[in-house]
């Protein structure tokens, strides 16, 4: 492993949480600095390069005013006249835009705001001065690495031109006994800025290569979460819902689509469980009345006591229609989606629960009784209805004689319940999804249809042991 692998996973675990657009914002973040770096490297390259050349230009004009003094500048400073300074002033004049024709005037700087503009000052030991005294008032920084005697000087609008301000190269020297001081006005601009030009392109060229290799980069990752989805979706296609598309871990683009997915998916093993649970019900609530119709219809058959085929027909009866019972329940449920839901209150469907099999739990001496206190939930009332009536059906069914069956609704603090207790049988451990105890003959039936009900309205069936009996709850979000 390179010393770079642990910063290179890093790198890219920090890249795979970010979006495109946060990638692309990064770049133009990243551009922007990269110009502005080169813009101010290559301004200060310019600046320097500017100075420079009014450094060597002021040199050059110094040296060539200076050769061109007269010989008795060198006199003592108490030997010159002021017929002297004057010859010195109307010198400077004749000098004041140059030893060359091709330098710019000062009118023509102020004008067009180019450099190259020749600037005097000169001081003798009697006379007035002459040329631009604010070079002799200016406040002078010195430049290294342009040579003794060289200094910057910055100009404010209205000391150098009306309007503008400039950089001024000046070369303070003593000639004799005069006090000269010989400048040029820097360029702000120039050839210097070739290197910008240059610099600009080669980061243009930066900023593409990085822009396509993070175009790649995002391409594929997205590439890869969609064949993640499609995974998902392909195996969902025939029966398998053990996959589920991955929410940031490829593509944080994706993340709602994948949450959609993954909703989906579930509602749909959701929909296969009870689909599944459903037909577990019809079966087994099929099974038993058909083998006991057409066991009594074979008897009713072999019979010839008028009495007995009687019993017999009516019997067969019965469980032809417990068969048609469970069907209507099954297509009750498939239509339940376009009910009404509504506040429905559980302490009055538990009183009419008990109102309803009172008389069948006379029959066998069981007490039944409903208690607890006023609590709704929002669902389909017939559906809830069938519900409480399936497990106070199972509940008498498999009570003894003389048992005691209590429904109680109640808020436990998460939300509402129902729960019917009996004496009977009870279950054997494994919860909601439990099979009858040994000796009983169904049970669980009606369960399934319960739990489908419930998961309609987004809650949940637990089976606890009475010891003796069960304890069947039926609890609802708030």
């Amino acid at each position: 492993m390179t010393p770079f692998a642990p910063a290179w996973r890093l790198l890219t675990g920090w890249l795979g949480r970010r979006t495109s657009s946060q990638l692309a914002s990064g770049l133009a973040v990243m551009a922007a600095v990269a110009l502005t770096g080169s813009l101010l490297i290559t301004g200060q390259a310019a600046r320097l390069d500017q100075r420079q050349q009014a450094a060597l230009a002021a040199l050059a004009d110094f040296g060539a005013m200076a050769s061109k003094l007269p010989a008795d500048t060198g006199l003592e400073a108490s030997a010159m006249t002021e017929g002297d300074a004057a010859y010195m002033s109307a010198f400077l004049s004749a000098f004041q835009d140059g030893p060359i024709g091709d330098t710019t005037t000062l009118e023509e700087t102020c004008r067009t705001g180019r450099g190259g503009a020749g600037v005097r000052f000169i001081r003798a030991p009697v006379g007035k001065p002459a040329g631009l005294a604010t070079l002799e008032t200016a406040r002078a920084e010195r430049l290294p690495g342009l040579g003794p005697d060289v200094y910057l000087l910055r100009l404010a609008p209205g000391q150098l031109c009306t309007t503008r301000g400039f950089e001024v190269i000046v070369v303070k020297r003593p000639v004799g006994a005069l006090s000269m001081i010989v400048g040029r006005v820097v360029d702000p601009s120039g050839v210097a800025w070739r290197w910008a030009v240059l610099s600009v392109v080669l980061t243009g060229a930066l900023i593409l290569g990085s822009g396509l290799a993070a175009a790649t980069f995002a391409r594929r990752r997205l590439t890869g979460a969609i064949a993640e989805v499609s995974v998902a979706l392909d195996r969902a296609a025939v029966g398998d819902f053990s996959r589920r598309a991955p929410d940031v871990a490829l593509a944080p683009e994706l993340s709602e689509l994948s949450s959609q997915v993954n909703r989906t998916l579930d509602r749909l093993e959701e929909l296969l469980s009870w689909l599944r649970d459903s037909a577990d019900q019809l079966a087994h609530d099929f099974r038993t009345p058909l083998a006991r119709a057409s066991a009594r219809l074979d008897q009713l058959m072999e019979t010839e006591d008028p009495v007995e085929r009687r019993r017999l027909g009516e019997e067969a009866g019965q469980d032809l229609r417990d068969i048609t019972r469970a069907m209507n329940e099954a297509m009750a449920l498939r239509d339940g989606e376009a009910w009404l839901f509504e506040s429905v209150r559980l302490d009055i469907l538990a009183a009419a629960a008990v109102e309803l099999y009172q008389p069948i739990a006379e029959i066998r001496g069981i007490e039944i009784m409903a208690e607890g206190e006023p609590v709704s939930v929002l669902g389909v009332r017939s559906l809830l209805q069938r519900a409480v009536a399936n497990l106070v059906d199972n509940a008498v069914k498999f009570s003894p004689d003389g048992g005691h069956i209590r429904i109680r609704a109640w808020d436990d603090g998460e939300g509402a319940a129902l729960s019917v207790s009996d004496q009977g049988p009870g279950m054997c451990e494994g919860g909601a999804s439990a099979s009858p105890a040994a000796g009983s003959d169904s049970h669980g039936m009606g369960l399934a249809f319960v739990r489908a009900i419930l998961r309609r309205h987004g809650g949940r069936m637990t089976i606890d042991d009475a010891r003796p009996g069960a304890i069947v709850t039926a609890r609802f979000p708030r």
